[in-house]
């Protein structure tokens, strides 16, 4: 008998496993935070003898070469991979014996990166699952275009090679195992459902229901905007990521808050919108710590600048000091827990700011204010208030200036993006509301929505 245990990641919209028999374990694509995989083995009671790296990662920091440093596993990376570490170089066709009839089965599958590799986990000779990587996904591909855009279409095409490969080789009731598509960036599309196999996917997935041109046309057409830390991750996976540190940061008093932000570093507030917008330090950032803070933080911020985080309790601090770490945020500059009240200062005092709804916007009007829609181009797409100005939230911090005179309403798709522009826009001094709806209120409500 064979288990498979996930370790879901919904921040970053990842999965990561934990497969074996009765001794003995391998992990795929390992978390950087790795004490939840040691957690896992521990449950199960077995030894991790085995790390694999399905490819270098473009969306989080790996935990693999430490898991495998701290458990004496062996850490598999596909040969291709350039990497400033020791490891097993793994190649297409490759096997590894596990426990109890268990092996690995080491397939080529380039297209996310031109190195990836899928492993097919087989049972006394019969596969049972494929771990996908970036690869297969629930519904769609990874995208191809992470690497370099001179090879972005040729990477499309191998990614439609690699998923008629999988299809060929593994039965169709072969279970399906991404680490990518449940809201990462990472997936060329959003994936849908919760499990897959290879026969469901040859039934639904555009890489197996159309020809290989309309699924290149259709996957580049529908690649959204790329998170800016990805461009941090790739490098901080091949020189091999450092142990991380999760012991709580030092302490700030109000004083040296306000000092920070005098300094220019960035203070955020985790607490959640509504109680940001009822009070915060002025000059503070808000990103809720339930809200996808790794990637909407690391996306945002000038990689690099420090940060001091505000929370409401220690548990709220350490959940986002755990969410930062893994996309390479590894150490706060400081951080305060408690009221805003103990945070704020005569230099930074507590300031606020409105919420309202799509029903409030409509019945204000839109003439003599600034509706600001902060959502994707793709998003956007799909309908937009008219006369609003379009500027996407990991944009706004650079693009202030472009924001028209006047009080400006700002709005996303549901109220966690709204509200990280409503705060940027806040602490560079501007009069704003925060609109926190979800869009097809906005139609509801009488506001024109128009496409074009």
């Amino acid at each position: 008998m064979f288990f498979i245990d996930t370790i879901e990641l919904e921040g970053l919209g990842n999965r990561h496993y934990l497969a074996g028999g009765p001794r003995t374990a391998v992990a795929v694509d390992p978390p950087r935070d790795i004490d939840q995989v040691l957690a896992a083995a521990a449950r199960r009671g077995v030894r991790i003898t085995h790390v694999v790296e399905t490819h270098l990662h473009n969306d989080y920091v790996t935990g693999g070469l430490e898991l495998a440093r701290v458990t004496g596993a062996a850490y598999l990376v596909p040969a291709g991979a350039r990497v400033a570490f020791a490891r097993v170089p793994v190649a297409d066709g490759d096997t590894v014996a596990l426990d109890a009839g268990l092996e690995l089965r080491a397939v080529a599958t380039p297209g996310h990166t031109p190195h990836h590799t899928s492993y097919v986990l087989r049972e006394q000779g019969r596969p049972v699952a494929v771990f996908t990587g970036g690869s297969l996904l629930i519904g769609t591909v990874g995208r191809p275009d992470l690497v370099e855009p001179r090879l972005t279409e040729r990477l499309a095409r191998a990614q439609y090679a690699s998923a008629h490969r999988l299809a060929a080789e593994l039965p169709d009731g072969t279970t399906v195992l991404p680490t990518h598509g449940f809201g990462s960036f990472c997936s060329s599309a959003q994936a849908e459902g919760d499990a897959t196999t290879i026969g469901a996917e040859k039934a639904a997935n555009a890489a197996f229901t159309q020809d290989v041109d309309a699924f290149v046309a259709g996957l580049l057409t529908g690649l959204d905007d790329t998170p800016a830390y990805y461009a941090h991750m790739g490098p901080a996976n091949a020189g091999g990521p450092a142990p991380v540190d999760l012991t709580p940061p030092a302490v700030a008093d109000a004083d040296e808050i306000a000092a920070r932000l005098a300094a220019g570093e960035w203070v955020v507030d985790l607490r959640n919108r509504i109680a940001f917008a009822e009070g915060h330090v002025a000059g503070s950032f808000n990103f809720e710590a339930d809200g996808k803070i790794a990637t909407y933080l690391a996306w945002l911020i000038p990689w690099g600048k420090p940060v001091t985080l505000l929370a409401e309790s220690a548990e709220q601090l350490a959940y986002a000091q755990r969410e930062l770490v893994r996309v390479g945020i590894d150490r706060p500059a400081a951080a305060a827990t408690g009221a805003p009240e103990r945070w704020a200062s005569e230099n930074a005092p507590l300031v606020s700011f409105p919420r309202a709804t799509f029903a409030d916007l409509a019945e204000r009007g839109t003439d003599g204010v600034v509706v600001l829609d902060v959502r994707r181009d793709a998003e956007r797409a799909g309908g937009h208030i008219a006369g609003s100005v379009h500027i996407p939230v990991h944009e706004v911090h650079r693009r202030l200036g472009e924001v028209p005179a006047g009080t400006v309403w700002v709005h996303c798709a549901g109220g966690m993006r709204a509200a990280i522009a409503a705060s940027l826009l806040d602490a560079a001094g501007r009069d704003v509301v925060a609109v926190d709806d979800g869009f097809d209120a906005a139609g509801e409500a009488g506001l024109t929505v128009v496409t074009a």
